[in-house]
């Protein structure tokens, strides 16, 4: 039995030592030293090779024949600059082995140390594979093209190795079937690497092909006419050649074989540009996207410990346990265009080339996108997390819970920038409604501006207690539109709003909202959140898919975003600011955008399309006759700040054409943002809640107001400064908005402004009202007939029908000497009078009755 006993202990301890050598073997420190060994015996390995060059010669004669006692002396006459060991190594490797080739020892050498020191992150299975290759291959074609030594040499460029498999293998198949094997055996390596080597072989075997391959690639299809140009105001300059594309291909090699492990780097930013050579390119195509070499950010999620004893709280300090963020559910991406085939007849008999399909971006092919350097930086947008602050907290709320006598089994934090969300788990026989109805208690604790409680949090076992931080920081805006879930985002309104509890990047689409409240107290951020909504959406769209109508009855809001009047602002014909202060002129605007709808719904009824996705489908891959008076529906935002004024001075006029637009404006692209700092039931009544389900709550003074805008409670809880809750759906979302300063929107707005434009801002359609009194053409002048009548009166008959915005758009002149034009149209019998909202009535016929009335009018 003892035998027995003194066995067991025996292997005990033997298994004991084993799992400690193990453990020391497996550790970071033991791989530290590993890994600086090979490094160090690589770099002594390319001492000795490179002396061996040099000095070998003089080495030989003592290496060939050695002696080991000489060679341990100290006088061994041995020259290499790694000492005898070194020569010795250098004479094996490279003569009696792989010769020249044997260098690849020593890169896989530094490789793998690298790799063990955590230095640099490789494929180590790749990198041994891919060096082994490279040194068995060149050390046969050496040994085949130098036939083993040099001429007048002791260097064998190959090695015995080299020297005697290809003297084997020409044996076997002669020196062409050699030849053959080592060329077809670099091909397949370089295949391996990298796809592009089969374009090379390709364009080697028949360069014809490829040279009308890239004349091809190189001619650009000339451009649909068209009737709108820009008007130039400085002159442009080209578009810079892509040269990440280059930086791709030089570096393929290194991407399939090693990837850098990511540190903390300057992003490299590129200036999204529009090459002319792409012109013919669809219109969906994202712009250049900034490249950003990111890293996911990390969770920031704290396990907190909960001790038994208060006293013993200071033993076990909590540990902070980064979790990588989880990616993001990235959309699948959808078809670029669904197109219906539900097209009339008349459409059906045009079809353009295809293979040239129509750029609306054509307009201004040289526009830039803002660049990310106008925004401002921040250095404390990541900062650290304050462990005594947490740990203050996490105590406070464990102590008044149990004097409520609640117990939990487990309590972690999700540091945020400027909330921290505790988890906490309640102990088995807890009700949910103890721990909701101790929100003040827990506030009065921990002396803060003001908690909220999540009673349970959605899809976990867990109550969420939101507490402010006690040195909140910012979320630049910088940090939002370098980000790679902005930059590969899919949208098409992408609305990037800010940072959530988990320091995610929060992105909404707004065709998809489709429209937006926001609300909140005075100076709590809503200002600020809606200049975030239009700087992300400028960071995204061409002023050719993307139209702005900015109401803003306090006149100075949204003043800076004058300069970009002619690329993405519209406004009324017989508007003088795109940016409409004035309130009574918001009623007509508003109407002006329901007639605009109309005439959208209308072309999309032709068309055969349900939305206008599938109608500019259509248009770009020249489906729809222009003749017809289809053309390109840009995307139109609709901003109103300060909605509880209009309400108060127009009240039932503005209400309603914003409800009819709320409710059919959707499938035409047309998106409304209200805002403001009422909400009260007579501002945000029952009919633009119902039709406005995307809500985006700030901080608000009393409970009422925060079911008013998100019918329940929790904004009069935030904390102001940018803290909002975004709600669509069943459950509302805690976001930091993004900060974008008034000089950033200002830098911004320069920037484009400075840029070739459209000869005016887009011009929304007339809008006439039927109590006015209609307009008289008798006071017209026709002696003085403006020189484009004649012109103007042939286009009228050609399309036979009757508008100044016709007019207006095919010849680029300005609404008041269109209205003009078309009063002596009127006068002259050419067309009838004005028909409301409609078209006038062309009442010539063809050209010889314009002859007639023409010749009529100069008698």
């Amino acid at each position: 039995m003892q035998t027995k006993k003194t066995d067991t202990s025996k292997s005990e301890k033997a298994a004991a030592m084993a799992g400690k050598t193990w453990t020391i073997l497996k550790s970071e420190t033991t791989a530290f030293v590993i890994g600086l060994l090979c490094v160090i015996f690589g770099v002594y390995l390319l001492l000795a090779f490179s002396s061996f060059f040099f000095t070998g010669g003089n080495d030989q004669s003592i290496l060939s024949h050695p002696n080991p006692s000489e060679l341990l002396e100290t006088g061994n006459r041995i020259q290499n600059y790694a000492g005898a060991r070194g020569a010795q190594l250098a004479q094996f490797l490279i003569n009696d082995c792989f010769g020249f080739s044997a260098y690849c020892i020593i890169i896989f050498l530094v490789v793998a140390g690298m790799k063990l020191m955590k230095a640099y992150e490789f494929r180590i299975r790749y990198w041994f594979l891919g060096c082994a290759t490279v040194m068995v291959w060149l050390s046969v074609t050496l040994g085949f093209a130098f036939g083993g030594l040099l001429e007048n040499s002791y260097i064998y460029p190959g090695g015995l190795h080299g020297y005697n498999v290809s003297l084997w293998i020409r044996s076997q198949i002669g020196a062409p079937g050699l030849i053959l094997v080592l060329l077809a055996t670099a091909i397949l390596f370089g295949v391996a690497l990298t796809r592009q080597t089969m374009g090379v072989v390709r364009k080697a075997l028949h360069p014809q092909k490829g040279n009308n391959a890239a004349m091809a690639e190189e001619v650009t299809p000339q451009p649909e006419p068209t009737y709108r140009k820009p008007v130039v105001d400085e002159p442009e300059v080209t578009a810079a050649e892509d040269e990440s594309e280059k930086k791709e291909k030089k570096e393929s090699f290194w991407k399939s074989w090693t990837h850098r492990k990511p540190k903390q780097k300057k992003e490299e930013e590129e200036t999204p540009q529009e090459e002319p050579e792409k012109a013919a390119e669809p219109v969906k195509e994202e712009p250049e996207k900034v490249i950003v070499k990111e890293e996911p950010a990390p969770e920031r999620v704290i396990d907190l410990p909960i001790d038994t004893e208060e006293e013993d709280e200071k033993k076990h300090p909590f540990e902070v346990k980064p979790a990588l963020e989880e990616d993001f559910d990235k959309e699948e991406e959808e078809p670029a265009f669904e197109v219906s085939n539900d097209t009339k007849e008349e459409d059906q008999a045009y079809r353009g080339d295809v293979s040239q399909p129509y750029n609306p971006r054509l307009d201004l092919e040289f526009y830039r996108f803002p660049t990310l350097d106008l925004l401002n930086t921040y250095q404390n947008d990541d900062p650290d997390i304050d462990m005594e602050e947490q740990n203050a907290n996490k105590n406070r709320i464990i102590k008044v819970l149990r004097s409520f006598g609640i117990e939990i089994s487990s309590i972690k934090a999700s540091v945020g920038p400027t909330i921290t969300l505790y988890e906490i788990t309640p102990a088995e026989g807890v009700r949910i409604s103890k721990i909701r109805n101790l929100e003040d208690d827990i506030a009065l604790s921990l002396s803060a501006l003001g908690i909220r409680i999540i009673a349970p949090i959605p899809g976990k076992g867990t109550i969420g207690i939101e507490v402010p931080n006690a040195n909140p920081h910012i979320v630049p805006m910088s940090s939002i539109l370098t980000s790679k879930k902005f930059q590969e985002t899919t949208f098409d309104l992408p609305v990037a709003l800010g940072k959530t509890i988990t320091n995610e990047v929060f992105m909404v689409d707004l065709a998809k909202a489709p429209h937006m409240l926001v609300a909140g107290a005075t100076g709590q951020g809503k200002s600020v959140g809606l200049n975030a909504i239009v700087t992300s959406l400028l960071y995204k769209k061409h002023p050719s898919e993307l139209k702005f109508v900015i109401i803003d009855p306090k006149k100075v809001e949204f003043a800076i975003y004058a300069p970009i009047e002619r690329h993405f602002l519209a406004k009324l014909p017989d508007g003088e600011d795109a940016i409409i202060t004035d309130v009574t002129k918001v009623v007509q605007t508003l109407n002006s955008l329901c007639v605009e709808m109309d005439n959208r719904y209308k072309l999309l009824q032709n068309a055969g399309c349900r939305n206008i996705k599938e109608y500019n489908a259509k248009f770009i891959n020249r489906q729809l006759n222009p003749e017809n008076g289809h053309r390109f529906l840009p995307y139109i935002v609709i901003i109103i700040d300060e909605f509880g004024d209009l309400i108060m001075t127009a009240g039932k006029e503005v209400e309603l054409p914003i409800c009819r637009i709320a409710q059919l404006a959707r499938a035409v692209g047309i998106h409304a943002i209200i805002a403001t700092q009422r909400p009260t039931t007579n501002i945000i009544t029952g009919t633009i809640k119902a039709n406005f389900p995307a809500r985006v709550a700030f901080r608000v003074a009393s409970m009422m107001d925060s079911r008013t805008i998100l019918d329940r409670p929790g904004a009069q809880q935030l904390i102001g400064k940018g803290d909002m809750l975004y709600l669509q759906g069943n459950d509302p979302v805690r976001v930091q908005c993004a900060f974008v300063d008034t000089p950033e929107v200002e830098r911004i707005a320069e920037f484009i402004g400075k840029q070739q434009g459209y000869p005016t801002a887009f011009m929304l359609p007339e809008y006439v009202d039927e109590n006015a009194e209609p307009s008289s053409a008798a006071d017209v002048d026709m002696n003085r007939l403006d020189p484009l009548f004649e012109e103007a009166a042939r286009l009228v008959i050609y399309h036979q029908q009757g508008s100044t915005s016709l007019i207006q758009r095919k010849f680029s002149i300005g609404y008041n000497r269109a209205g003009r034009i078309m009063d002596q149209l009127e006068k002259a019998g050419i067309v009838g009078p004005a028909n409301g909202s409609k078209a006038r009535d062309v009442l010539c016929l063809d050209e010889n009755d314009l002859q007639m009335r023409m010749s009529s009018l100069k008698d």
